[in-house]
């Protein structure tokens, strides 16, 4: 099966995780096909193994060993990664950027859900931000988000994304990046 590694917290805040040695590592613990695309955390790789608690928690212990931090990944079915980019909602437009915000645990993805459906349009009819729960009937769930550019991290709703809580539960990627690990 392929599947795609998203892993939080790198190359920020004093973490930092080599394309070369995380790909390195990944195939240490047994992975085939491993690529790396990105210096964000994004490995795509193969395995027969289909137990995805185990495979998840596997490899955070492996990069917690090997890069001496607190690991967190998001694990994403390769299969679900394309049904995911295609079902983006919104149109892509030069203002704004498109992410996709993932969470690994249910209760999260509800609640990220609700406090994205509340958000208000702006009343001027300037760019604001949207968002949108994805597909339901995927292993992992996600929350499509659309803010004006150069607003990604103070929007309400990037603030929001940002707390502690959701650390080690769910991480965000550009759409354009999910096009390259597809």
């Amino acid at each position: 099966m392929r599947y795609a590694a998203l892993l939080r917290g790198v190359n920020v805040n004093g973490v930092t995780v080599k394309s070369a040695e995380l790909a390195e590592l990944f195939r240490s613990l047994g992975f085939a096909g491993v690529k790396t695309v990105l210096a964000s955390g994004n490995v795509v790789f193969e395995t027969a193994d289909g137990d995805r608690p185990a495979l998840k928690a596997r490899i955070e212990k492996g990069l917690a060993e090997r890069f001496g931090y607190d690991a967190w990944i998001v694990l994403v079915a390769h299969d679900d990664l394309a049904a995911i980019v295609d079902g983006y909602p919104f149109p892509e437009t030069d203002e704004t950027h498109p992410y996709v915000v993932f969470s690994s645990d249910a209760g999260v993805l509800d609640e990220v859900a609700e406090t994205a459906a509340g958000l208000e349009p702006t009343a001027s009819g300037a760019l604001g931000e949207r968002a949108a729960r994805g597909p339901d009937g995927l292993a992992t769930g996600v929350v499509y988000w659309e803010c004006p550019k150069g607003s990604s991290t103070d929007t309400v709703f990037a603030k929001y994304l940002a707390k502690a809580r959701f650390k080690s539960t769910t991480t965000t990627r550009n759409l354009r990046t999910l096009r390259k690990l597809l």
